[in-house]
Formats: C-alpha cells, sequence, structure tokens
C-alpha cells in the first residue's frame, strides 16, 4: 500500500460536474499507454464509502487503463441530494457521465452497492459495458425469497411497513448523529474488515467526512430507504442469466455483511462469471488486499481482451 502521501493526492484529477442540477464529484487518471488500445475503467464505490476508498487502485490501475471514479449522489463529495435513491438512479448517473465523459465501451469496478450498480448498468445499458468486475454482490431481493412463496402476501406487507417507519426522519436522525462519530465508524470497520490492521485513521477520515456536510441528515434518511430495498431493488438472479459480457466475482472469505457462499450460487446463473475467492479478507478486498487484487483485475482484463482479439481474428485464419 501507498502511505506516507495524503489520499486526496493519490486518487487522481478531482473535478465537480453537474448531473441533473447536482453537484456531483469525479476524479480520472489517464494512461499513458495507448489509449485506442486500452479499455477505460469506471470504479463504482459502495454504500457509505467515496473516491477515497480507492485509494490504493487507482494509480496501479492507471498504469495500463485510463481509470475514472465516482462519487455516487448522496455520498463523498458529491452533494446530499434530497432525492428518491436507488440503483435505478445511481445507474442513469454512471450512463450519463459516461456519455459525457467517455462514450467507448468500459470496464465496471464495484464494491458491494458499486457492485449491484454494476451489474443493473451492464443489464440496462449494454452499449456502454465491456466487462464487469464486482466484489462482494449485494442481492436485496434474497429477503423476500427466504420467506416462504405462502407466507408472502401476509410478511411482506408487514416487513414493508416496518421498514418505512424505521426509515423515517423522526427515527433515523439520532441515529445519524450517532453512526457518523469517527469511534462508531472505527467499530463499523471492524465488522467490514478482517484485518484490523486495515483500519487506519486515514481510512477513518475518508469516511467520516462526507457525513458531516450540510443535507446529509436528510440523504442518510432517504439513503437508507434504498439499502433497505424499500425503493428500486433489482434482482441479481434476474440479471445475471442474460449478460453475454465477461464477469468476474471477488470475494472476501471473511465477510460479514453478504454471506460469501452466494458467490458460487451467483457463478451458476452465467458460465461467463468467474469467481475469486480471498482467504482472511473481508467485504472490501480491494481495499483491505489492494496489491492483490489490483493484479487479479488486471491478469482478468487482459485474458478478456485476448479472448476477445482471438474471436476477431478466428474468421480470417
Amino acid at each position: 500500500m501507498t502511505v506516507g502521501i495524503n489520499w486526496q493526492q493519490r486518487v487522481g484529477n478531482q473535478r465537480d460536474w453537474i448531473w441533473r442540477g447536482w453537484q456531483t464529484r469525479y476524479t480520472y487518471i489517464r494512461s499513458a499507454q495507448n489509449q485506442q488500445k486500452t479499455v477505460p475503467l469506471i470504479l463504482l464505490h459502495g454504500f457509505g464509502a467515496s473516491i477515497g476508498h480507492w485509494r490504493h487502485n487507482l494509480e496501479v490501475l492507471a498504469e495500463h487503463h485510463t481509470v475514472y471514479a465516482l462519487d455516487m449522489l448522496g455520498f463523498g463529495a458529491s452533494e446530499k441530494a434530497a432525492a428518491n435513491y436507488s440503483v435505478e438512479l445511481w445507474v442513469e448517473q454512471v450512463y450519463d457521465f459516461w456519455k459525457a465523459f467517455i462514450r467507448q465501451p468500459v470496464i465496471l469496478i464495484g464494491n458491494s452497492n458499486g457492485s449491484l450498480i454494476s451489474l443493473a448498468a451492464a443489464a440496462t445499458h449494454p452499449d456502454m459495458v465491456q466487462g464487469i468486475v464486482m466484489m462482494s454482490l449485494p442481492d436485496p431481493t434474497l429477503e423476500q425469497e427466504a420467506i416462504p412463496a405462502a407466507m408472502r402476501p401476509i410478511l411482506m406487507p408487514i416487513i414493508t411497513t416496518i421498514k418505512k417507519i424505521v426509515a423515517s426522519p423522526m427515527v433515523l436522525k439520532p441515529v445519524f448523529n450517532f453512526v457518523r462519530q469517527p469511534s462508531v465508524l472505527r467499530r463499523w470497520a471492524s465488522l467490514a474488515y478482517a484485518n484490523p490492521e486495515a483500519i487506519t485513521d486515514e481510512l477513518i477520515d475518508i469516511l467520516a467526512g462526507p457525513p458531516q456536510d450540510r443535507g446529509s441528515a436528510r440523504a442518510f434518511s432517504a439513503l437508507f430507504r434504498a439499502a433497505m430495498g424499500v425503493n428500486f431493488s433489482p434482482s441479481v438472479k434476474t440479471m445475471l442469466p442474460n449478460l453475454t459480457i465477461p464477469m468476474l466475482l471477488i470475494w472476501g472469505q471473511k465477510d460479514r455483511f453478504v454471506p460469501p457462499i452466494l458467490a458460487n450460487q451467483f457463478a451458476q446463473y452465467n458460465e461467463k462469471l468467474q469467481v475469486l475467492n480471498l482467504e482472511n479478507v473481508g467485504h472490501c478486498p480491494h481495499d483491505e488486499s489492494p496489491e492483490e487484487v489490483n493484479q487479479a483485475i488486471l491478469n482478468w482484463i487482459n485474458q478478456c481482451l485476448e479472448a476477445s482479439e482471438k474471436l476477431v481474428t478466428l474468421p480470417n485464419q
């Protein structure tokens, strides 16, 4: 890992972009290689994270590819908007960003909620996506599947009502004021990470800064509703079988937030999905084991590009 240099200096050229009237933050590092021969990458962070969470990945990946990263609306340095947050909304943010700045097929790389956004973006806008790398892929619809079919008509309305009560501003405001404290965020990180040494002061600074922004309490309530599946919740089981692009799924075997056993289940939905299990790694593999993850991503991309070139040249042989 790179240490000693402030993380703001290790995440590229940060810029602000106005999307649908909202200020949003992005960054980029252009590859020194011939950009016409390399596929661009877009990095999408998980729930509660931001561009800074990619500080150990951006520069390394940019040695071979032009790399972009977004602060999704409501997170990081992007506006804490009073929006109806959903995976669908973030997918449109990514797509509009792609149309504005890139306009050639990319590889999406996401962690947690960012991996779900990547999958949904590939399913919704196939013209944008050449491949996807997902880490710790959640599926909000699994909660409903866990309930016996005969009981769903009775229990789901009750569960939905409870979720709406819990996600109300009256309940969430005091909760938010508590959880945004650095000491609380450190305890949360201890659940997300298997290696305590990865929970640095720098990481806590990255996590604790955005919740102090104006409008963050209001945005937290809306974001919490999205996280609980009150809004749009795409199904991994529905989307995966329909994709024909290369996909890599990386999963830490000590992930306490999303069960690692799901990786093998998801692999059954699509033969193009490769699974890489990492031992002694938690919910954020790219940050907890960046050297291993960076190399795995670069190797996978090279394999995909080589396979693609073979398919293109085969008819002429």
